[in-house]
């Protein structure tokens, strides 16, 4: 337990201490912060509504669906960044760049886990659909810039080492977005309706998720 704290210390810290460890043993160890907080938070968010009945099927899908959205986004955008990275010429920097996306992820996960308490508190507070939505959203949000604050700062050796690298952060933030805004589309619903049947996924859960965000943000402006 004391080396899982030490771990997050690392990460959230933003220490290179864990780079005396084998690359191999330290992207496990972040991929397993991803797992364990990320289900975390997706209990938590899946149990709008109770968790009586079906609905303790919708914590548990959650659970799942919450590291599958973070891993799975990261694994898609990888083999693109690794290519750029190639032609780039800084291959010879890719396990520490990779390491430096996975400890990202890692805070990413973290923090999100410490949320929770809050949306446990949002839920208590309120009953409607769309309120709950909008909050994980805000959440969510909060997550992602404390990861994308944490990437800065773990990136900052490697663009102290070659400036390249700079633009490579800025590449990989326009890949993850891309993939991230489809992956979490598909794997709707987290939250779901307590008034809809309980499903892993949607059925219509293929779609053009950029177009829908369009039309959202299309639609506040004019109304």
């Amino acid at each position: 337990m004391n080396g899982l704290w030490v771990h997050i210390d690392e990460i959230l810290r933003c220490r290179q201490t864990a780079q005396s460890r084998p690359a191999r043993a330290v992207l496990l160890s972040m991929i397993a912060c991803i797992v364990t907080f990320g289900m975390v938070y997706g209990a938590v968010m899946g149990s709008f509504g109770g968790i009586g009945g079906q609905r303790l099927w919708q914590a548990i899908y959650s659970a799942l669906k919450v590291p599958l959205l973070l891993v799975g986004t990261s694994l898609i955008a990888w083999p693109s960044f690794f290519v750029l990275n190639t032609l780039a010429g800084l291959r010879g920097d890719f396990v520490r760049a990779t390491t430096a996306l996975m400890a990202a992820q890692a805070g990413l996960a973290i923090v999100l886990a410490s949320l929770a308490p809050l949306t446990i508190v949002w839920y208590a507070s309120s009953s409607d659909y769309g309120d709950a939505l909008r909050f994980n959203g805000v959440m969510f949000a909060i997550a992602c810039l404390a990861g994308q604050w944490l990437l800065r700062d773990h990136y900052r050796v490697l663009i102290e080492g070659d400036p390249r690298h700079r633009r490579m952060f800025w590449i990989w933030l326009g890949l993850y977005v891309f993939v991230a805004i489809q992956m979490a589309w598909v794997l709707r619903p987290f939250v779901g309706d307590p008034n809809a049947p309980v499903e892993f996924l949607r059925r219509e859960k293929w779609g053009n998720a950029y177009l829908v965000v369009v039309r959202l943000i299309y639609e506040a402006l004019v109304h």
